[in-house]
């Protein structure tokens, strides 16, 4: 499996309204097991995000879809910017395939 935890900043005030976007466009991707989107309850400009995802490769190909770029396209312009990005390498848990 492949993981990926992050943080990203929406603009002050728009931190809904990226969150809502990104959940419209994370229904069904191929190759993803878990995709969880929060909110930080100490800092209203940020949003988590933690993915699992069978490999890498469904992941990368995930980014070239037209609606997934489209929801990127949608939200960018509401993003001030990424505190990090880490890699993971999942080893199970509730509600992930063993």
């Amino acid at each position: 499996m492949y993981g990926l935890i992050g943080k990203m900043r929406a603009a002050p005030g728009k931190r809904d309204e990226v969150v809502q976007i990104l959940l419209e466009a994370t229904g069904s991707l191929p190759g993803c097991l878990n995709y969880i989107i929060a909110r930080d309850p100490a800092d209203t400009t940020a949003i988590w995000v933690t993915e699992v995802w069978t490999d890498a490769e469904s992941h990368k190909a995930s980014l070239a879809r037209p609606d997934v770029q489209a929801a990127i396209a949608r939200v960018r312009p509401m993003i001030t910017g990424f505190d990090f990005q880490v890699e993971t390498a999942p080893a199970g848990g509730f509600g992930l395939p063993k």
